[in-house]
């Protein structure tokens, strides 16, 4: 698969080329795969998703699937550096388990929530079929999962998070929590709701 850094130069019309920006093109199938799902989603969505031809989309990828690996790719890579901006001024262990509640809580809410999570999606729509894109799944969770670990042992030794906290299983009911949040953000939930949520969520912390 190329790299989605890559601007590619699809052939149109009698030999021009004509480039095209791929990670926007990306920013449109990510879209389009939140909203209607993998299955639900067409060569004729992508085409208009993505602003580009049948014919360019498959010269840059080799079918939809692979649009969808690229796109899970970007999307993931795009939430963890918005992640990261969140925490980069939290100094407490429970500074940064609130900041990852939050910044999951505010995702899930309004317009945002109901485009839903491209990792939710793709865990009950393609995982249990597609063994590349279970491991995407499971080291995305993983990786969630171990940080959310850290910040809670982070916080004992700092004095922000209880002692008699178990570190594995407030990391795994946290995770459970956050992805809860994904599901029910697509029903349509406002932000003081979600975050209300995220808020006494963290009560179990102190």
């Amino acid at each position: 698969m190329t790299s989605p850094s890559i601007s590619h130069q699809p052939r149109r019309g009698a030999g021009r080329p004509r480039e095209f920006d791929i990670d926007a093109s990306l920013d449109g199938a990510i879209l389009v795969f939140r909203k209607r799902g993998y299955h639900a989603t067409s060569v004729e969505d992508l085409c208009s998703a993505m602003n580009l031809t049948a014919g360019s989309i498959y010269k840059a990828f080799k079918d939809k699937r692979t649009v969808f690996l690229a796109a899970f790719d970007r999307y993931t890579s795009q939430r963890s550096t918005q992640l990261q901006i969140r925490l980069k001024d939290k100094t407490s262990g429970l500074e940064k388990i609130r900041a990852v509640l939050h910044f999951y809580a505010e995702s899930s809410s309004g317009n945002e929530g109901t485009h839903g999570c491209l990792v939710v999606a793709s865990a009950t729509a393609l995982a249990t079929f597609d063994e590349e894109m279970a491991n995407r799944v499971e080291d995305t969770l993983l990786r969630l999962e171990r940080m959310l670990r850290d910040f809670v042992r982070e916080g004992q030794e700092d004095g922000s998070v209880s002692p008699a906290i178990d570190t594995f299983a407030a990391a795994r009911s946290l995770l459970c929590l956050l992805q809860g949040f994904r599901i029910i953000g697509k029903l349509g939930r406002s932000r003081s709701e979600m975050v209300a949520a995220a808020d006494e969520a963290i009560r179990a912390f102190v």
